[in-house]
């Protein structure tokens, strides 16, 4: 079985490029050199898009293999596969990781489990329902990525497909 996806690297200092290729390589099993351009939105960084193909679950470990550099931004999609949810791991120095099951078209889907207990928090602590769902969701995730998202139209993008 195979699922593809796409790495965003939105911003990296320079001295972590190399370190994210040996990351990523170290993930889907074959050499990775991502094609960095400056990043408008933070200068002095690189950005970087990889579209892959391999494993279900590769996105997670690219996620997990990145997320030991607290200086990055970026984002992990893996399109969903037979038994397989799709799913984005999205990351901010500030904010840390988020996780969140997607549909088809790329959309933010909470499990009814989730929902459920967001509600019980909000009716326990007298907390906004709102703003719960706006957790769920990765709202904030999403307003912190989006100059760098923007900054990112028109860069090159290479394919890799894993081994394995």
């Amino acid at each position: 079985m195979s699922a593809r996806g796409v790495l965003y690297v939105h911003s990296a200092p320079a001295a972590l490029c190399p370190h994210v290729e040996w990351a990523v390589a170290g993930v889907v099993g074959v050499p990775v050199k991502l094609d960095w351009v400056a990043q408008p939105a933070a200068p002095g960084n690189h950005r970087a898009e990889l579209n892959w193909q391999g494993k279900p679950g590769t996105a997670g470990a690219v996620a997990s293999a990145l997320n030991e550099w607290q200086r990055l931004r970026f984002e992990v999609t893996e399109e969903g596969s037979p038994g397989c949810d799709g799913v984005r791991y999205s990351y901010t120095p500030s904010l840390g990781m988020f996780t969140a099951v997607t549909s088809a078209a790329g959309e933010v889907l909470v499990p009814e489990g989730r929902l459920r207990h967001a509600m019980e928090q909000a009716a326990a602590n007298g907390t906004d329902l709102g703003a719960e769902i706006e957790l769920l969701t990765g709202r904030s995730w999403d307003e912190e990525l989006e100059p760098f998202r923007y900054a990112g139209d028109g860069a090159p993008v290479r394919w890799l497909h894993a081994v394995g």
